[in-house]
């Protein structure tokens, strides 16, 4: 990491560490005051995204719903297919829990960061004890892309959005199969929704009371 003077905040951004069972210890080791952040979305539509990217890469892969189940008769879910298991959200914080207390983790909810980019960025600027600067002004939402893009409000440049890889069309899946993962990932929500303290709403998102 580079070098940080009083008054600087130095950030560093990596998706696979949350994911990965060395990384919680490691990053202690080297800073066990650090602040950590975690943008984290229904995994149903986490899955489906990544296989989305995958697929973008790697035409020739085999369907969402082959590569979702063990056994599709039976409904057995591959947990071990890392689409899947990265959504499985309590597994991997509990791995962090053991190194880092929960008021040293920002849970960022990826729906609401699309329907109130503002809101999300004002939790994650009070978290790092920064001033609230970037507001609702900072944001315009593209329509084409279906999510927020920065802009600056003092001068007239173009907004800056996300690139290509993001905000893909999604393949249509099975409704059958997203029943099935919803009904998998259910007791892992609800257990990360406990160790955080916080209800990310995605049963009632999709309507499964």
């Amino acid at each position: 990491m580079p070098k940080t003077v009083d008054g600087q905040i130095t950030m560093e951004k990596t998706p696979s560490y949350f994911v990965t069972n060395e990384a919680p210890k490691r990053i202690h080791s080297m800073a066990k005051d650090i602040k950590l952040i975690v943008v984290v979305r229904n995994p149903v539509t986490r899955a489906i995204s990544d296989y989305t990217q995958t697929l973008s890469k790697k035409p020739e892969i085999p369907t969402f719903e082959v590569l979702a189940f063990k056994n599709r008769t039976l409904g057995l879910i591959d947990a071990s297919w890392s689409a899947i298991r990265i959504g499985i959200y309590a597994l991997h914080l509990e791995n962090w829990l053991q190194y880092f207390p929960l008021s040293q983790i920002l849970f960022v909810s990826g729906e609401r960061l699309i329907v109130d980019p503002a809101g999300e960025m004002a939790k994650v600027q009070d978290f790092l004890g920064l001033k609230r600067v970037v507001t609702e002004k900072h944001f315009y939402f593209n329509k084409t892309k279906g999510f927020p893009c920065l802009k600056k409000p003092e001068d007239s440049s173009a907004p800056r959005c996300l690139g290509k890889s993001k905000g893909r069309t999604h393949p249509r899946i099975d409704p059958d199969v997203i029943h099935r993962l919803r009904k998998f990932y259910k007791p892992f929500n609800m257990m990360f929704y406990q160790m955080t303290g916080q209800d990310f709403q995605w049963e009632q998102e999709e309507g499964d009371k």
